[in-house]
């Protein structure tokens, strides 16, 4: 196992936008930190489950069948079209607000699942984590790798939220959010469609 070697190539796709920084800054500008924090936690319950996955063998038995991983990949594209088209609707109709104040959070099992149906987050646990642990690697290697993971992604989304948060000083929070909905939900959608390719 090499969790350096692990560390500087998750680097990279922990910073790269996805579906949890866009979630986690939606839900820093609706929520505050408790909002953040269920996106954390939602992704770190979804990092682990691709870990245990992928350490029993299951993901590699799913990929074996074609018609199934496809399936997975059509469900997944679904679920992150319609939390962008979530986004983007509140978006477009965000009224002014206080920053604890939201009708409808992104739930923990909502974030959860951005992750775990997510076809590009399963293959990165199939291809690169497998890599990193080796071979003969059981569940616990991958677990180990996926608590790293967890720690590299909880520290930036902390950093970037925080960001978000102290903008809201010198921005009306209400401009803010129209454009981190807005400009998140284009990006879920945009990561829907490229995960069908």
């Amino acid at each position: 196992m090499d969790p350096g070697g692990f560390a500087i190539a998750i680097l990279p796709v922990v910073l790269s936008p996805g579906a949890s920084f866009t979630l986690a800054m939606n839900s820093a500008l609706t929520s505050g930190a408790r909002g953040v924090l269920t996106i954390m936690a939602g992704t770190a319950l979804g990092i682990f489950t691709h870990a245990l996955l992928v350490g029993l063998g299951i993901t590699a038995a799913l990929t074996a069948f074609p018609s199934l991983f496809g399936a997975l990949k059509i469900a997944g594209t679904i679920y992150l079209l319609w939390l962008g088209c979530r986004l983007i609707r509140g978006g477009l109709t965000a009224q002014p607000l206080r920053l604890t104040a939201q009708t409808q959070p992104i739930t923990l099992t909502q974030a959860w699942l951005a992750n775990v149906i997510n076809p590009k987050a399963l293959l990165l646990y199939l291809t690169v984590v497998s890599r990193f642990a080796g071979n003969t690697a059981g569940p616990g290697a991958y677990l180990l790798l996926a608590s790293m993971h967890i720690a590299i992604m909880v520290a930036w989304l902390t950093i970037a939220s925080q960001l978000l948060l102290r903008s809201v000083e010198r921005y009306p929070i209400d401009r803010l959010r129209k454009w981190v909905d807005i400009g998140g939900g284009l990006l879920l959608i945009l990561f829907a469609l490229s995960a069908l390719t």
